[in-house]
Order: structure tokens, then C-alpha cells, then sequence
């Protein structure tokens, strides 16, 4: 470039700075001081334009104007200053102004042209024909120009200090995305990735549409950060195709919502997200049936213990969906139950549609106040999801995990039969099967009351559903993953080999409506959850999803390791949905039938007599034998971690037997089941 070029592209550019460093003053100045400034320099434009049409058609301005024609000029600006304010030309921001603001500038400087040609008719004035006509066109050039300049600006600006993203999906939704993303300074869009074969070589909002095997070489050339997925109607199989596809690549992978989201109103284009559970997952859920989610819900009274809870939450939600007579929510969190009322009353608000809801605050052991609930609002279904699962803590509270999950489970399944309940569901977990922890085998035993309590004759029916993991439930490893990815790391991985069953929070809660229609009595009911999946793995699909380097060191990536901190007190590498290998089908492909040894309800009661008898005397050692004889596959396990027994020192030291005092203490405290005639 030579010499004189390159001063005056310093001019340009200095001009520039200039411009923008004065828009910004302006920026920053009372709102009514800027309105009067812009009308002030419309009218400029308004006389300029008014000045460059009288002279257009001589090519010069030999033939000044005349007291007449001045005379219009002077009606034309009044005229367009009383339309422009009265037109709200002056309330849309500038920097922000959209497509409605553009259609109100053209019908102002169209009514402004009308009022030019109003006065050039009826005062005669000695002008050109082809006055009104150039006039509109330049008003529109200058007006609504310079507006479109300073917003182009302003925009640029705000984009040069975000990030460089790509959206794949030159769609409606991806189109909607780069509009809401142009009044944001978060994200600068470089381009569009589709692999629609119409869509190639076509330009939006000026970004080129490219092939999805472009992407390596765009994330390099412009130094991409993010892809954003703007693919909400897309099939599961073809999302996660798309995701495995981005796995390997050196950016941050976020989607828009998906097409129910959007069409139900709960969310909008612009609400860009961290990949779904779903995605991570890599499996597709069967949609359910919803004439056996009906069975137990419509027109009924059912109640959700632990509905605070993950698990309990989500049952709220989709019970609601199936059309309730009423809804009684219990939990013994006061913060919790709050959260999820609130949340269900919101739904109904936007849904409107009319169900009560009933909080309340109480304790599942508490039996006599459960039968009170079951009696007073004629209660037809529960669903029992109140319990402790978090393996490790409830190692390091035996005594009180057991009460919970145990006794929790007896007195509201007794309660729900006294109260004659139609239908009670125990939501179980696969930890259940040969248990290795305090946890699972406390479920199993809940279990196994059910069962006990089924082969009695009653009218209530009793069944149980069983199942693994849930992503995104409270201590679910997904969120945690998240907080250590955001944090730099390290992800930490119990072992190499451990690996779980993971289903969605969505389709395990509606898994459990269908299968509570199933039930006969005493039925254990197991989802199908597909194949295991190895913690590691999940571990490093998020990091790569997150735009990192799985553990390498190489600083191009900002690499995230994993930490393998062993296997925490009572877990174990493998987990199993099945005592034996006899199963059944129930008519849906994700729901079995498992065909399992129980005890009887008198083999029962005498195992929760001796039970109730070892917590109350906080004998961890005694809880642990009871357990183990009474629950299949649960055996070798030491109590080692329960925080009481070992500050107390007795851990490995051999139990005592109950003291008469103790033995009294017990029936006074539970008389109904020291009554129990075995």
C-alpha cells in the first residue's frame, strides 16, 4: 500500500474511533436530552433532504427558492417534527431498535411526504414534480441510514468483546438465535453449520451457512469457543449423533431448548443451555402410555411422600399433567416442600387448570399421623418416595438411615392399609439387589414389608418399582461433574471400572406411574435401563462437551484430569436390577415383572421387632445381623463408618444383649408392633 493510501485509511479509521467515542458520550447522557438531540438532527436530515430534492432535477442550485416554496419547507419540517413525536419515533433505543421501529420510520417519513405534498398543492408552489418522490427516498436514506449505522456500530462494538460461536442449524430456531444473540456483547456469531444440502451457499443476516465437516477448520480460523445447537426439532438418534460428532472438538457444546419447551411456552430460542441429561445419556426414551399413567391418577387423590425430593419432585410434576382431583404433598423439609409448591402452583397458573394442592409437613413415621392424611383426604394412590439414598451418609448414620427407610416404609404402608388406601407404590433402587450397604439392604427390607403385607388379605395394593440412577437427582455425579469441570477440575472418579445404570430424572418418574397400573399385589416392577455406563466415561464426555482436554496437560485445550479416589464406604464397582433370573414382561418393553423369594408378614414382623428393638439401642452391630438375615446376597459387611459407633468406640466389639429396660422401652414406644401376634 502506498503512502497516501495508508494516510488515509489512518484518517478513516481515526474518523471512526472519533464517531464511535462521541456516540458513546451520548450513550451516557438523560434520556430526554438525547430524544431532543435526535429530533434535532432529523430535522437536519428533513431540510437536507427537502434541499437536495429542489435542486435534484437542475443538477445545480442556480434557482433559489422563493417565499412560497420556503414557506413549504418551513410546514413540511413542523409537520414531520409534530409526526415524528407523535409516531413515538423517539421512544425505540437506537442501539437496540428492531424491525418495528424500521416500519414506524418509514410510515413517519411517509406522512412527512405527504405533508410536503399537501403544501406544495395547495400553495402552488413553483417546484419539481419529482419533488416528493426524491424527497422520501433521501429522508428514508438519511433517517432511517443513520440509524441503521449507529446500531451496526454500536452492535459490532458489543461483539468484538464476546466470543466467537458457531450455530449448527441454519433453521428458523438458529435464525431466531442470531437475532437475539445481535443485542447481546456475550457471543459473535461467525457462522452457520448445517447439513441440509438447500441450505449450502446461502447467506443470513450476512453469515455464511457451512458443512459440518467445515467445522474443525472454522473453530481454528476464528478461534471458536462455542457451538450452539439450535436443533430443537430434531429425534433424539439424530441429536446425539450430532453431539457425538462434536465430542472430540476443542469447544464448549450448548443447545437451545427443545421443541416442547418452545411449543409449551416453558422456554424460549434465546435461554442457551448446557447440554440435556438425555444428550450425556445417549439412549432414547419410549415415550409412555398414557392410558396407564391415567389408571392411578385421573380424577383422583394421590399423594407423593418425600416430594421434595428429586425423585418425589418430578412424580409431582407429571401427576399433575395426568389431571388429579386433588394432590397431597409430604415432606419433612420445610424449605423443600415450599420450593416444589410454588413451582407446581406456577404450572397450574400457566396450564390453567384447577387442582388443589395440599402441603404438608410431617414425618412417614409417624403412623398415626399418616393414617389421619390417608382418612381425611380420602387418599386412592401414594407414592412412596421418602428415604434416604445417599449411600455413604447413610453408612455414617446406620441407626437413623434404617429407621427412615425402614419404619418410614412400615408405618405408612400399615397406615395406607388401616386407611384403605387403593393403591401404594415404594419406589426402590437397584442398590436393593445383594446390597453391599446399609442403604440397599434397608430398601430391600422396605421391600419386603410390602411384599409381606400384599399376601394378607386388605385393600390396598401394594407394589414396588426399582431402578438405577437418575441423572440430575440431589447427589447424582452430573451436577457434580459440572461444579468440578466449571471449577478447572479435577473430576473425581471412585475406580476406572465402576461402573451404573442411568435413566433420566423425566422418563424414571414415568416409568413408575405406568407400573403402579400394573400391579396385582406385591409385584416388584424393574425398569429397563439399557446398559451399564462407565463413570469414567461419562466423566470424560462432559469434559470434551465442556470444550476441554481430558487429563493430557497440554495447555492448547486447557486439559481437565480425573482423580480416582476409590470406591466410597458401602459401594460397589457393579450394580445389578435382579435377585435371580426369573422375570417377566407386563406389556411394555421397559417395565418388568421380577419373580423373587419374600418373606412372609409374620417372618416380617419378627425381623422389625428385633429391628426397632437394635435402633432404638443404637446397636449398629445388632441392626447389621438383623439385616443380614433377613435380606438375600447381604452379608460381610462391617460397620465401621457410622459416626456415633465409632466415637463411642464400639466398633468390632461384641453387642450386647438387650436389657429388659431396653426391651420395655421399645413396646412403650411402639406398642402396635410389640402386639404382633407371630
Amino acid at each position: 500500500m502506498n503512502k497516501p493510501a495508508q494516510n488515509l485509511v489512518e484518517r478513516v479509521r481515526a474518523a471512526v474511533d472519533v464517531a464511535v467515542q462521541l456516540t458513546l458520550r451520548i450513550v451516557e447522557v438523560p434520556r430526554n436530552v438525547k430524544q431532543a438531540m435526535v429530533l434535532g438532527v432529523d430535522m437536519g436530515f428533513v431540510a437536507l433532504s427537502l434541499v437536495v430534492a429542489f435542486g435534484y432535477p437542475f443538477a445545480s442550485f442556480s434557482q433559489p427558492p422563493g417565499s412560497v416554496e420556503l414557506f413549504c419547507a418551513a410546514l413540511t419540517m413542523l409537520a414531520s417534527a409534530i409526526v415524528f413525536l407523535r409516531m413515538g419515533l423517539y421512544r425505540a433505543i437506537i442501539r437496540f431498535m428492531g424491525q418495528q421501529a424500521i416500519w414506524t420510520i418509514i410510515q413517519a417519513v411517509s406522512y412527512s411526504t405527504l405533508a410536503l405534498g399537501a403544501a406544495i398543492f395547495f400553495t402552488q408552489a413553483d417546484v419539481p414534480r419529482s419533488m416528493p418522490f426524491v424527497y422520501w427516498a433521501m429522508a428514508m436514506f438519511t433517517i432511517g441510514g443513520s440509524r441503521l449505522i449507529v446500531r451496526a456500530g454500536y452492535q459490532a462494538r458489543l461483539r468484538s468483546s464476546g466470543k466467537n460461536v458457531l450455530i449448527y442449524g441454519a433453521g428458523e430456531s438458529g435464525r431466531q438465535l442470531l437475532t437475539a444473540l445481535h443485542h447481546g456483547d456475550q457471543y459473535r456469531v461467525v457462522a452457520f453449520v448445517d447439513d441440509d444440502p438447500r441450505a449450502q451457499h446461502a447467506v443470513i443476516n450476512g453469515l455464511q451457512v457451512a458443512w459440518p465437516k467445515d467445522l474443525e477448520r472454522l473453530i481454528e480460523q476464528h478461534a471458536i469457543t462455542q457451538v450452539l445447537l439450535a436443533i430443537p426439532s430434531a429425534s433424539a438418534e439424530r441429536r446425539r449423533e450430532i453431539i457425538n460428532s462434536l465430542v472430540g472438538l476443542p469447544v464448549h457444546v450448548r443447545t437451545v431448548p427443545k421443541i416442547n419447551e418452545l411449543v409449551g411456552g416453558a422456554a424460549m430460542v434465546s435461554q442457551i443451555q448446557d447440554i440435556d441429561l438425555d444428550d450425556l445419556l445417549g439412549r432414547d426414551p419410549v415415550p409412555p402410555h398414557p392410558e396407564l399413567i391415567d389408571r392411578c391418577i385421573t380424577g383422583k387423590v394421590v399423594m407423593v411422600t418425600g416430594a421434595g425430593g428429586s425423585i418425589g419432585a418430578e412424580l409431582c410434576r407429571q401427576i399433575l399433567e395426568a389431571g388429579p382431583k386433588q394432590i397431597v404433598l409430604l415432606d419433612n423439609s420445610e424449605y423443600a416442600l415450599y420450593r416444589i409448591e410454588r413451582e407446581l402452583k406456577e404450572l397450574l397458573l400457566r396450564q390453567q387448570r384447577p387442582v388443589d394442592i395440599f402441603c404438608l409437613l410431617g414425618s412417614v413415621r409417624d403412623q398415626r399421623r399418616m393414617e389421619m392424611i390417608f382418612k381425611t383426604f380420602a387418599v386412592q394412590t401414594v407414592y412412596h418416595a421418602a428415604a434416604y439414598k445417599h449411600v455413604p451418609m447413610v453408612e455414617h448414620n446406620v441407626a437413623e438411615g434404617v429407621a427412615n427407610n425402614v419404619f418410614g416404609t412400615w408405618h405408612a404402608a400399615e397406615a395406607a392399609r388401616l386407611a384403605k388406601v387403593e393403591t401404594f407404590v415404594l419406589i426402590s433402587t437397584d442398590k436393593a439387589v445383594r446390597p453391599t450397604n446399609i442403604m440397599g439392604a434397608s430398601k430391600r427390607f422396605a421391600e419386603l414389608i410390602l411384599q409381606g403385607l400384599a399376601g394378607e388379605e386388605s385393600a390396598t395394593r401394594f407394589c414396588m418399582v426399582r431402578f438405577g440412577n437418575v441423572l440430575g437427582s440431589s447427589g447424582s455425579v452430573v451436577p457434580l461433574f459440572r461444579e468440578q469441570i466449571e471449577a478447572g477440575g479435577p473430576v473425581t472418579v471412585t475406580h476406572p471400572e465402576v461402573s451404573r445404570y442411568f435413566m433420566s430424572i423425566q422418563e424414571a418418574a414415568h416409568l413408575v406411574l405406568q407400573a403402579s397400573a400394573m400391579g396385582t399385589g406385591g409385584d416388584v416392577f424393574v425398569l429397563d435401563m439399557g446398559e451399564p455406563v462407565r463413570i469414567v466415561d461419562l466423566a470424560k464426555r462432559m469434559i470434551r462437551l465442556s470444550g476441554h482436554e481430558v487429563g493430557t496437560g497440554r495447555d492448547k485445550y486447557d486439559a481437565v484430569d480425573i482423580d480416582f479416589i476409590g470406591l466410597r464406604p458401602g459401594e460397589k464397582l457393579h450394580e445389578e436390577l435382579l435377585l435371580g433370573t426369573s422375570v417377566s414382561g407386563t406389556g411394555h418393553p421397559m417395565i418388568m415383572r421380577a419373580e423373587e423369594e419374600c418373606l412372609s408378614h409374620g417372618q416380617v414382623a419378627v425381623a422389625l421387632k428385633e429391628l426397632m428393638l437394635r435402633c432404638d439401642a443404637m446397636d449398629c452391630q445388632g441392626i447389621t445381623e438383623v439385616l443380614r438375615e433377613a435380606v438375600s446376597g447381604f452379608a460381610n459387611h462391617e460397620i465401621r463408618h457410622d459416626h456415633i459407633w465409632v466415637k463411642q468406640g464400639r466398633a468390632g466389639k461384641r453387642r450386647a444383649l438387650p436389657t429388659d429396660s431396653e426391651v420395655a422401652n421399645v413396646e412403650k414406644l411402639f406398642p402396635k408392633a410389640a402386639a404382633i401376634d407371630v
